[in-house]
């Protein structure tokens, strides 16, 4: 084969190349609008003051502030207080959950016992039982534990809400996923390492705080993220129990926008999209870690 054969072949395939990643792009940015769109929509018609809220559109019909106001000022949803609700549970739910998984992987990961991996794939059976298949058993272990009994007395109110974040984050703190995650990355942990700190005298939870942790951050922090977006929109279960309206998260909370015989569609849309984006913001800044963090737990 001559130069020019061998100069014209590679400029058909770079040309074949070029036109396949164009259609994969093209159909890539179809398949985004497509999933963005009722996003898009939701933010326009929060912006709009009037008009149909079911027409499509793509440009609001007048933009203004009306509806954010009402939600954040209005007297129909404490915005604030459940704002504040959902960044403690937050808080809590994702400290502990993270706490927990981290600490159960380890074992299961890089301990030796009878029955290790039996106990293992015995917890990973049950991510196929749905969310809503442990409602029932949640709210009654619960009620036994008196975190839906309202308390007397001068500590009476802190207790209460003490008691109510507790009926809310501890049902969730045990994630299976999590679970899973962390212990793909322990796996990929060279065992020389954890020996050579068993060597020079390390406890079992020195090697799991100074060896494992570091070397598994990345997917801590993944984990860390998806936890996030778990409890902030902790909605059906928070719905559930029987709380004081003021201890409500924000997702749950603006459920109240909708009365019995009106409901104020535009208002519920401002608050959906001011729930939106403490997620966006987390992930936005997270990004970098949830994909290098998901990358190194499939490869482990």
């Amino acid at each position: 084969m001559t130069t020019a054969e061998t100069s014209q072949l590679r400029a058909r395939r770079r040309a074949r190349a070029r036109l396949s990643n164009g259609l994969a792009y093209a159909v890539l940015i179809v398949i985004a609008l497509i999933m963005l769109y009722p996003f898009y929509w939701t933010v326009i018609t929060s912006l709009e003051p009037t008009g149909s809220v079911y027409d499509p559109k793509l440009l609001p019909n007048g933009v203004s502030g009306r509806n954010y106001s009402a939600v954040i000022n209005g007297t129909s949803v404490p915005f604030w207080r459940m704002f504040v609700n959902s960044v403690v549970i937050c808080t809590l739910g994702v400290t502990l959950s993270v706490t927990l998984a981290a600490l159960a992987a380890y074992p299961l990961a890089k301990m030796r016992f009878p029955g290790r991996d039996l106990i293992f794939y015995a917890i990973l059976a049950l991510v196929v039982l749905p969310n809503e298949a442990g409602l029932i058993v949640n709210f009654v272990t619960t009620r036994k534990l008196g975190l839906l009994e309202q308390h007397a007395g001068a500590f009476g109110p802190l207790l209460n809400m003490v008691s109510q974040y507790a009926a809310i984050v501890l049902p969730s703190l045990a994630s299976i996923v999590g679970l899973f995650l962390i212990r793909q990355a322990y796996l990929s942990v060279p065992l020389e390492l954890i020996e050579a700190a068993r060597i020079d005298g390390a406890k079992e939870l020195t090697i799991w705080r100074r060896v494992m942790l570091p070397l598994a951050a990345p997917t801590i922090a993944a984990f860390a993220i998806l936890e996030f977006v778990a409890f902030w929109n902790s909605f059906l279960w928070a719905r559930i129990l029987p709380l004081d309206p003021q201890m409500l998260p924000l997702s749950a909370g603006l459920l109240e926008l909708s009365g019995t015989f009106s409901t104020n569609s535009r208002a519920v849309m401002a608050g959906t999209v001011i729930t939106i984006i403490p997620i966006l913001v987390v992930f936005a800044f997270g990004q970098r870690y949830f994909m290098k963090g998901l990358e190194g737990a499939v490869k482990g």
